[in-house]
């Protein structure tokens, strides 16, 4: 089995080659490539749609309420009749 100081040696070889490598280059392009075309989509935050589901609720909520006030006024007035 590989010591620990021999895997952290290992990884930080690699990390010092990638740098100094074109890698980097193509991670930087990359990023950057992704984050042009997530702005061109319409996506919103989390937060914002945290946001949005809860404004969801409440009108469901309302819409809920309304329409059993409909049906109690509708059968109150079929009573009447």
């Amino acid at each position: 089995m590989l010591s620990k100081a021999l895997i952290d040696e290992i990884g930080s070889k690699v990390n010092e080659v990638l740098a100094a490598s074109p890698a980097k280059d193509v991670e930087k392009n990359i990023k950057a490539l992704l984050t042009s075309v997530f702005a061109r989509l319409d996506l919103v935050t989390r937060e914002e749609f945290d946001v949005q589901q809860e404004v969801l609720a409440r009108t469901r909520e309302k819409l809920e309420a309304l329409e059993r006030r409909v049906a109690a006024l509708e059968a109150k007035a079929q009573a009447k009749e």
